[in-house]
C-alpha cells in the first residue's frame, strides 16, 4: 500500500504537487490515477481466514446502547413532529392559496436534514425545511413569510428568529429551520445588496439533492445507526470535527453497504470497518475515497477539508483503532473517560498504545532574500569543494 501520509509533507495543493511534466515548450498534464486504500472487505477472498469471524457481541450491545442514548426522547419527537406538522401546514396553504396582500410567492417545500432522513439526534429537537421561492428573496420578503407562519399557528406560542439562511421558527421544546431558496429564472437578478447570497440559496438545494438521494439509498436502520455514532465520535474527537453531516452520511453508507455481497454488514463489523477505512489514509490527498453522488463534476467529498483536516482524520482513526483491537470499546463510545486516549499514551492489557502522529507540515513562506542567499550559499560551498 503507498505511503500516502508520507507524500503529504510540505507539498503544495490537494493533490501533492502540481501533477505536470514539462514537454517541449509546453506543460503536459499527467492523468490523475487516485490510490486505492487497503480494505479487507473487498479483498477477503484473496486474504483466507485460518479461523472462522466471531461475532463481537460485546461491542455489537455497545454499539446498541449508544444509539439508544443518541436517538431523541419521545417527547423530542412528539414536539418536533408537532411544530413542522403545524409549519409544513401553513406553508401548504401559503402555496396553494396565499391570502390577499401576501406577495411571497412559493413554488415548493421540501423537508431536508437530520429529521427527514431519521438520523436526528438526541438534545436536538431541529427539523429542516427549504422554501423555494417564485419571488426574490429580499430580506423582507423573508422576514415576511416568517411572520405569516408564526400568526398563522394560532393554538401556540411561536417565535420567528431570522438567519443568514433564512429564518427559523421556535416552539416550546422544538424548532423548525426554515432555509430559503429560489426558482432558476431568479439566479440571474440577484442583487447582493437586496437579497440572499446565491451560495447560500444553493446549499438550500444541495440540501435538497442529499435528502433525496438518502431516502432512496440510505434507509437502512443500520447505517442510521452508524450515522448516530459517527456523529457523536465526531463531537467527543477533535480530529474528526472537520466532518460534516455528509461526509458522514456517505461513509456510514459505504462502510454497511459497499461489499461483494452487496448485503448490509452487521453494526460491529461497520463500525470496525469505518475506523479501519479512516485509518488506511480513505480521505487522505489522491485516495479514490467517495465520491459524491449528488455532484456532475464527480468531485471526491474529502477534497472538502483541507490537507491539515484530512491527516488529523487518518491519525486519529488509527490511534482508535489500535484501541478498538485491544477492546477499548468503552472509551471509544464514550461510556467511560474521555477523549483524551487519541493524544496520550494508554495501556491496554498490558499492550502500550502510542497516539499517531501528523504527517502533514504546513508549508512556510520564505522570507524576502532567503532563496538568494541559498543559492549564494550552495555556490560558495560547491566552490570550496572544488
Amino acid at each position: 500500500m503507498p505511503n500516502i501520509r508520507g507524500q503529504m509533507t510540505g507539498r503544495r495543493g490537494r493533490g501533492g504537487g502540481f501533477g505536470g511534466t514539462r514537454g517541449p515548450g509546453m506543460w503536459h498534464n499527467a492523468p490523475f490515477v487516485p490510490h486505492v486504500t487497503f480494505d479487507l472487505t473487498m479483498c477477503e477472498n484473496s486474504f483466507k481466514r485460518v479461523k472462522p469471524i466471531q461475532e463481537d457481541t460485546e461491542l455489537m450491545e455497545m454499539l446498541i446502547k449508544k444509539n439508544q442514548d443518541l436517538t431523541p426522547s419521545a417527547t423530542e419527537q412528539a414536539a418536533v413532529l408537532n411544530v413542522i406538522t403545524k409549519v409544513s401546514s401553513v406553508l401548504d396553504n401559503l402555496t396553494v392559496a396565499p391570502p390577499a396582500g401576501f406577495d411571497v410567492g412559493i413554488e415548493e417545500v421540501r423537508p431536508v436534514g437530520s429529521h427527514k432522513k431519521g438520523t436526528m439526534m438526541a438534545g436536538k429537537p431541529e427539523a429542516d425545511l427549504v422554501v423555494v421561492l417564485k419571488t426574490l428573496p429580499t430580506t423582507e420578503a423573508i422576514a415576511m413569510l416568517g411572520n405569516k407562519v408564526v400568526e398563522s399557528v394560532t393554538d401556540e406560542k411561536l417565535e420567528m428568529i431570522p438567519t443568514p439562511a433564512g429564518c427559523d421558527i421556535k416552539a416550546p421544546g422544538a424548532s423548525v429551520r426554515i432555509l430559503i431558496a429560489t426558482i432558476s429564472s431568479n439566479m440571474s437578478k440577484l442583487d447582493s445588496t437586496l437579497h440572499l447570497p446565491a451560495r447560500v440559496m444553493s446549499r438550500s438545494f444541495v440540501a435538497i439533492r442529499h435528502a433525496r438521494w438518502f431516502e432512496e439509498n440510505a434507509s437502512h436502520s443500520t447505517v442510521k445507526v452508524l450515522i448516530r455514532v459517527l456523529k457523536d465520535a465526531q463531537r467527543r474527537f477533535e480530529g474528526f470535527s472537520s466532518l460534516n453531516p455528509w461526509i458522514i452520511d456517505l461513509l456510514s453508507h459505504y462502510s454497511v453497504m459497499h461489499n461483494p455481497q452487496h448485503s448490509a454488514l452487521s453494526i460491529q463489523a461497520a463500525f470496525r470497518r469505518s475506523l479501519s477505512l479512516l485509518a488506511s489514509g480513505f480521505f487522505l490527498p489522491r485516495s479514490m475515497g467517495i465520491m459524491d453522488p449528488c455532484e456532475t463534476n464527480k468531485s471526491r467529498v474529502h477534497t472538502a477539508l483541507t490537507l491539515e483536516q484530512q491527516d488529523q482524520v487518518c491519525y486519529t482513526a488509527q490511534t482508535l483503532l489500535r484501541i478498538l483491537t485491544h477492546k477499548g470499546h468503552s472509551k471509544i463510545l464514550g461510556f467511560e473517560g474521555d477523549a483524551s486516549i487519541v493524544s496520550t499514551m494508554s495501556v491496554w492489557d498490558g499492550v502500550v498504545v502510542t497516539p499517531s502522529e501528523k504527517a502533514y507540515e504546513i508549508p512556510t513562506e520564505p522570507k524576502e532574500g532567503a532563496e538568494e542567499e541559498s543559492k549564494e550559499k550552495a555556490t560558495d560551498d560547491k566552490m570550496e569543494q572544488q
